[in-house]
This record gives structure tokens, sequence and C-alpha cells, in this order.
């Protein structure tokens, strides 16, 4: 985990007080709220529905121990005990007051956290792949590189008010375990023929009213470039991109607008001028970030496969146990540990939401456990990524007592949801009374293991915070006539092969949604072959059947001649 300097730390304390000055320039009537707005969005600071809204940025997912007890401390003494882990692997605290904002990051900035950028028209908070440096397929640790683009980019001069926010992931998995296709930009690490390393380039993903797959800039950057090529695309995006109007102002639109071969000639064209006035040494960076790193020190030895419960344990909890290990934690590069899964999902929890006490319990048990690190995910759980074998009985007992080790993981109830109109201004619906309604129906594991990898993803509006596009099952809500409904739509995906899923038909009701739901997934399992996954199911016999099942067949006639030919393409 990367070490903040002195350098680091008095950025952040500088960044603060310059923040308390600008809100008591606000509170006492100096700035006005059109003045005051970008310089708290900057900052992270919402106007929600109820109340300010605080998004506090955790850097490519890692959180140290002392971090996480830090955000627990802001859960218990200015919120209302709880904090709101989103997709974007960072903390929202939903219940502050405008005048304890500066109070709360001075507090943050003393275990190294911050709000910089977690909103505002700049480069957000750079994500990563949950398993990154865990895994034996990776061509490269990518947590260093999310390192070089997050310092390249906080408070970049030139890119702080751009047309639009803008978003970047990274990965170094053939697997793309971090949805770089649904991002403004989407890093990949690989490696040429001649074993150099380098990156493969997407641009112009994301979601919203307008959906986007990003598509393939460049197969092959050498890594050195990174920098000065990031800086073309956004230089490019910042002086060709709409400002006229919200909705068209993402870099998605521009990259359709002009066509991709285009764009990618303005990008080269900068990107060979920055070449010949003042290049960056991307490696170089990164030698400076390595220097900071700090790595595991993994123990030889121990058992080579998990140990069963101690003597004494009941049936019951062995089989709850042999369930966790299955579906809860996952194969670590290292020898002799395991990755584990802590979800944040229950019948009587919103989706990412942890108490103080809950914090404060998983930064003991990542220092008892572990290496004093957890990980956030953009499918709003957290891992520890170091678990020694020998340990895993242990926290399996110490997360059942806490209620987090419930084994669904990957199934359908560990969904994503954003806060919906419990929480948010531009919500049209409520997402947590219906995800906490599926998660009290769908609530036999067997059933859930039968039904296998099924990733259900609800979005309150079609800002598309919970990436229901690409949901293999996304609800979208719709308002009607002042009560929520929701618009199904399936087989969307955000690995490799990642795909934006397709409108089933007519939004439901809120309370025909379960019922709706379990009758789809019933019709799945009647038609999968062998232990076919959703999703390939979807794949292999299309939509109208499921339509049809649904809604009638007559229904599904009636839409088909509605629709214009290309509408499905």
């Amino acid at each position: 985990m990367y070490q903040y300097s002195e350098w680091d730390q008095a950025l952040l304390r500088e960044r603060v007080e310059q923040f308390r000055d600008q809100t008591h320039r606000f509170l006492s009537g100096q700035l006005s709220d059109e003045a005051y707005r970008p310089l708290r969005l900057m900052n992270g600071l919402y106007l929600q529905r109820h109340a300010p809204m605080l998004r506090v940025a955790i850097p490519y997912g890692l959180l140290s121990s002392t971090q996480l007890r830090g955000l627990a401390r802001v859960a218990r003494d200015h919120d209302r005990g709880f904090g709101h882990f989103t997709t974007r692997q960072n903390i929202q605290f939903n219940w502050l007051t405008l005048e304890q904002v500066p109070e709360v990051l001075a507090s943050l900035a003393e275990v190294g956290l911050h709000a910089i950028q977690t909103s505002g028209n700049c480069i957000r908070n750079v994500t990563c792949d949950p398993l990154a440096g865990l895994t034996p397929e990776e061509v490269d640790d990518p947590l260093a590189w999310c390192e070089v683009v997050r310092q390249w980019a906080t408070l970049h001069p030139e890119f702080s008010y751009l047309p639009r926010k803008f978003k970047i992931a990274v990965t170094a998995s053939p697997q793309d375990r971090a949805a770089t296709r649904i991002h403004d930009v989407g890093l990949q690490l690989v490696r040429d023929p001649a074993g150099t390393l380098g990156f493969r380039i997407r641009v112009g993903g994301g979601l919203g009213r307008d959906p986007h797959l990003a598509r393939t800039l460049r197969d092959f950057l050498p890594a050195d470039d990174l920098l000065d090529y990031l800086t073309a695309i956004l230089r490019v995006y910042n002086l060709n991109g709409r400002r006229d109007n919200l909705y068209k102002a993402r870099i998605k639109v521009l990259v359709n607008s002009l066509g991709l071969q285009a764009f990618k000639g303005q990008v080269e064209s900068e990107w060979a001028h920055i070449h010949r006035e003042q290049p960056v040494s991307a490696l170089e960076a990164h030698r400076r970030v390595s220097e900071r790193l700090v790595t595991p020190a993994y123990r030889e030895g121990g058992p080579s496969r998990p140990p069963a419960l101690p003597a004494g344990a009941s049936t019951e909890q062995a089989t709850a146990y042999g369930r966790w290990l299955k579906f809860n934690t996952h194969e670590h590069r290292q020898s002799g540990y395991r990755v584990v899964f802590i979800p944040l999902k229950g019948p009587e929890r919103a989706p990412g939401d942890l108490t103080d006490q809950e914090m404060d319990t998983l930064a003991d048990l990542a220092e008892r456990h572990g290496f004093g690190v957890l990980r956030s995910t953009h499918d709003q759980n957290l891992l520890l990524p170091d678990v020694p074998l020998a340990d895993l009985p242990a926290l399996w007992q110490a997360l059942e007592a806490l209620g987090l080790a419930h084994a669904h993981i990957g199934t359908l109830t560990d969904m994503i949801a954003c806060p919906g109109l419990d929480y948010c201004n531009l919500a049209n619906a409520a997402t947590l009374p219906l995800a906490r309604d599926i998660q009290r129906h769908f609530d036999d594991l067997d059933y859930l293991h039968d039904l296998g990898d099924v990733q259900l993803k609800i979005s309150g509006c079609m800002n598309a915070c919970a990436h229901h596009h690409v949901g293999h099952i996304g609800l979208l809500g719709v308002e009607k006539h002042g009560a929520s409904w929701y618009q199904i739509q399936l087989g969307g995906s955000s690995g490799e092969q990642a795909r934006l899923g397709k409108v089933l038909g007519p939004a439901v009701p809120a309370d025909k949604v379960v019922e709706t739901l379990d009758r789809l997934l019933r019709f799945y399992l009647d038609q999968r072959q062998s232990d076919e996954p959703f999703l390939d199911t979807v794949q292999r016999i299309g939509l109208k059947p499921f339509k049809e099942h649904l809604y009638g067949p007559d229904h599904s006639r009636r839409a088909d001649r509605a629709r214009p030919a290309a509408a499905d393409a």
C-alpha cells in the first residue's frame, strides 16, 4: 500500500484549510451559491435530498485499518453511525451538516484520506480490479500504476474544469474485473510479443442516458508513454468536448461525433507534440511510487489447504463454513493465503452500508488476520486481501458473529444498488426497499447457488450509478403517477466481453418486481442446458422467449411490429 509522504500530508492539510475558508465565507454570505458550488463539488460535497453528503475517496479501493477506523469516527461523531460504500470504490456519508464538513475533512486528512476530486468536472477517483496483485494471471501489478495516475490527476491545473466528469479504470487481468469498458478511459496492462510492458487504451465508455462501451484506441502503448498519452486524450477532450449541453458533454459523445479514427488522429498528433516539447517518463514516476509502496511480508509454511473448524463445531456450522470457503474466498497467488470477500448486502442492510462498530471490528480483523489492509470493490463489498489459511476458521467465526459471512458472493442477492429516493435528488424511484424485498424473497442459499452467477444491478434513475445497463439483469427505476416502477433489462455484462443489456418490456410496478424476477429466473432454470450460466442462456435463446414468458406472445408481437428493425442491433 502506498505510504503518503510529508509532502502528501501537507497538501491534504492545506486543502482542508482552503475549503474551511471557502465554507466560512459561504456561510457568512461572502460567497454566492453559484460561486461555492464548484468549490464544494471539487471537495466531494453534495447537497442531497435530506442533508449534505460527503464522498470520500478510497483511491483504487485500498484502505488501511487506521483509515477504516478514521471513517468509523466520522460515522459515529458526525453522521448517523454508518457509511455507504459505492460502485466507485469510495465511501459516502449522507447525514452531515455543512458546518461540520471542514472538521470531518481535517479528521480524515490525519489518516491520509480526503474528498479531493470525488465530484465536479474533473478526473475522478481512479478505480481498479479489487483482486489487483493477488492473482497469478496478471501481466503486472496494476496498483503502482494506479498511484502513478492518481498523482498525475490530482489537482492537475489543466484538467480541473473539464466539460464533464472523467473516470479512469485500470486492470492487469484478461478477465477485466475493473469494468474498464464502461469508463471514459480504460487501461489494461498487456505485454507485446517481445515481452515489453504496455497498455491497451480504451476510450469513450460510459452509461447514463446514452450508454456506450469504450472502444480500443490503441492495442499497445509502451508503459513509459502512459502519462503523455493520457494528457493528449484529456487535451483533445478539454478543447473539443461540448460545454453547452450537460447531457452531451462526456467524452463518449465526442468520440462518437468525430468517429474513433478522427479522434485518434487528434490524440496522436497532440501526443507527438508533447513528445517533442516536454515528455514525461511514466516509468520514472512508477519507480518513485514503488519506493513508497509497502508490500506484504508473506510467511512460508503453514497448511496447504483451509483447515476445518475446531472440534465441537456443529454440522450446521461446518456446512456454513464450507459454503463460505467456496463462495466468499478466492485463491491467492501466494501459497498459504486466501482472499476473503466481506459482503455488505442483506435483508436489513442497504447494499454497501457498514456501521461504525462494524468498521472498527473489521479494522481489528484486518490486523489480526492479515497486514492491516482492506479493499473496497466496485460491487459494494469489502475484501481482506491476504488471509493466512490457518486463520480462516477464526476469521469465519468473527465474520459470522458480525453478520458478514453470508455465502452469497457472486449470486443474485449480491446485487448493487444506488441510494435512490431515500437520499438522492436525482432519483425517480426507491431502490433500497426493493433491494430489501429481493433479499428477503431470495433467501434460500441452495437456490441461489443453483442459479449461479446472476448479476443484478438496480438504478433509481437514468444516471446509472448502479450500472444497470451492464447487469445480467438490470432494473431501472422510473416514476409513474407518483409511484416507483422498474424497467427490466437483460443480457448486460461489464467483463472483457462487455455488452449492454436490452429492455425486456414495459416497466412493472414496485410491488410486482419480486414476483417478476422469480418468474424470470424459474424460466431460466427451465431453459438452461446442464449448468449453463444465466448470461449464456440469454445469449443463446435471445430475449424473445423471456419476453413472451413474462408479458405474453401478443405483447411480444406488438412490440416487434412497433420497433424499427435496427433497434435491437
